[in-house]
């Protein structure tokens, strides 16, 4: 299992939306998520900053990812998100979520 946190800024004029949009997310985008090996997915809100955490049960998370990408309901799942959000700042050219680095777990 591969714990996977990412951070991304909520355009502050799209809060609303978004947050509508995720209190009856699409379930065909769910069933993806969890057919490609997607677990216990959160989205926590700080200010103007999305936190997410999901735990991957997988061989690689890429490969993952390029299914999600594929899947035509996720594709227009992200027309009515993606124009809420934008990269944080120092995000690496061309990411969107910034990946976080792990630096203490308690089990």
């Amino acid at each position: 299992m591969q714990r996977i946190a990412s951070v991304i800024r909520l355009r502050p004029e799209h809060r609303d939306e978004y947050l509508r949009l995720h209190a009856n997310p699409w379930p065909e985008v769910m069933a993806t998520l969890r057919r490609v090996g997607v677990s216990n997915y959160s989205i926590f809100l700080h200010g103007d900053t999305l936190f997410s955490y999901l735990e991957f049960h997988g061989n690689s998370w890429e490969e993952a990812q390029a299914e999600i990408a594929r899947d035509p309901k996720t594709r227009e799942w992200w027309t009515h998100t993606d124009p809420c959000q934008e990269p944080v700042p120092g995000a690496r050219p061309g990411e969107w979520w910034s990946t976080m680095t792990p630096v203490f777990l308690l089990e």
